[in-house]
């Protein structure tokens, strides 16, 4: 049974169903764009790492320049796929620019939940977890063990905008359920099995706490069901991924070549067959520029339209398939230039993901933040009448939003959500003040 797109685009809001909108000339989905970049979590992008953490320079994108790029790749590429859509559906009272809007949103928010330090971040979450599970997660139920132990920054993206921002209202951002669906890339619960084979189902992307919101989600727009707590992509989750893949495999090689990771010359070979994919001279635009800077600038901006027009080939030749959940494939990897962005990573892991400096900051990172929850999740897990002294005071410094939780399983996800929202450098401050290394106005 295929998805339909009436169902797909659905302007139902999340915890505020009944609102139909004010029908004016702003749609529902550009007013939930709004919502995300005017919010904390999104500001709070500004100092979290992208590639690398707490870098002096200041061209160096973070995971808000990165959100912001991804948006705007994100737009285009899902207008395009609007047209297309819209050739297949002539009855669908969408314009192709309101499919770039869904996109622009869901991609605005794809990192929202990552936490401090990148994918290390993840990682250190994880570990810690892993060797205090005899102390922390006997009680719980297998799904709310897999939530911590795997933990993951998607499903916290997911409870952010669904449930945390803006707490007092049910829903969280109350977003649309087209943007919310089109955000969602890994549709399952943490305790099913996973494939590196099959895209949806790398990772997972809600916890235990959420899946209500996630199916309410999930059957608002219609996916299609694959087992219970697990569903196929929304068509546009594609899209939005596609736009993240084609950002971050371009741009870190820009920002490698900037930090002289990565010679000119090496630059130039890597995206030179993307920006001319057919063999073609250097064009009279790129001969006027004089520096290595802008040439790689201008090759940049050439190879993400040639890559958003690819991206674009793979979603029409597999139209029927994603619509029907059968399609397993990220976008990027089955385009003409597989190949060429295969290259770009492989470069990428080796001279700018791996330098020491970077790995350096990270192996830091891991501390600080097992550090953290060394202090934090005694101070919430355990019970008010049994807390130490320290763990006293240290309950008392946490925000109330992350310690009301009735459970312990709650109160667990109260310390990962307390963590994930931190910038790298307040979570650095916080470790070192935590142990005494930094007092408020004093630096020892």
């Amino acid at each position: 049974m295929s998805m339909e797109w009436q169902r797909l685009v659905s302007t139902m809001r999340l915890g505020r169903e009944s609102d139909q909108g004010d029908g004016g000339s702003r749609t529902e989905y550009m007013r939930d764009w709004d919502r995300l970049v005017y919010s904390s979590a999104f500001r709070r992008l500004q100092d979290k790492t992208q590639v690398f953490p707490l870098s002096d320079s200041d061209y160096v994108r973070t995971r808000l320049t990165h959100s912001i790029e991804v948006s705007s790749v994100g737009r285009s590429l899902g207008m395009l796929c609007g047209e297309f859509i819209k050739q297949k559906e002539p009855d669908l009272t969408m314009a192709p620019q309101d499919f770039g809007s869904i996109v622009a949103a869901a991609c605005l928010a794809h990192d929202i939940g990552n936490p401090p330090f990148g994918h290390s971040g993840e990682t250190a979450i994880q570990s810690w977890f892993a060797e205090h599970s005899g102390q922390y997660l006997v009680e719980l139920a297998e799904r709310e063990r897999r939530d911590f132990l795997c933990f993951e920054g998607n499903a916290q993206g997911f409870r952010l905008i669904a449930r945390l921002q803006n707490a007092v209202n049910h829903g969280g951002f109350q977003l649309t359920y087209a943007v919310l669906a089109a955000f969602m890339k890994y549709p399952r619960a943490s305790d099913l099995p996973t494939s590196k084979e099959r895209i949806s189902e790398k990772k997972f992307g809600y916890f235990a706490h959420d899946a209500e919101y996630f199916a309410r989600v999930a059957q608002q727009v219609g996916l299609v069901r694959k087992a219970p707590g697990a569903w196929a992509r929304h068509p546009l989750a594609f899209v939005m991924e596609a736009a993240d893949d084609i950002c971050y495999g371009i741009v870190d090689l820009e920002d490698g070549h900037r930090l002289a990771r990565v010679s000119f010359l090496e630059a130039r070979d890597l995206l030179w067959p993307i920006a001319f994919p057919n063999g073609q001279a250097e064009s009279a635009s790129y001969r006027q520029l004089d520096d290595d800077t802008g040439r790689i600038e201008y090759l940049r901006a050439r190879a993400i339209g040639n890559l958003v027009r690819a991206a674009l080939d793979v979603f029409q030749d597999n139209y029927e398939a994603i619509l029907d959940g059968r399609f397993e494939h990220d976008l990027t990897s089955g385009s003409r230039f597989a190949a060429q962005l295969k290259d770009i990573s492989t470069l990428s892991r080796e001279r700018i993901y791996a330098t020491p400096a970077v790995l350096q900051i990270e192996a830091a990172g891991f501390e600080i933040l097992g550090g953290l929850l060394d202090k934090i999740v005694p101070a919430l897990a355990t019970p008010p009448e049994a807390r130490s002294a320290a763990n006293r005071k240290i309950a008392q410094i946490i925000p109330q939003q992350f310690s009301r939780g009735a459970s312990t399983y709650e109160r667990l996800l109260g310390a990962t959500d307390f963590i994930s929202g931190m910038t790298d450098t307040y979570a650095l401050k916080l470790f070192r003040r935590l142990n005494g290394i930094e007092l408020p106005g004093t630096i020892l």
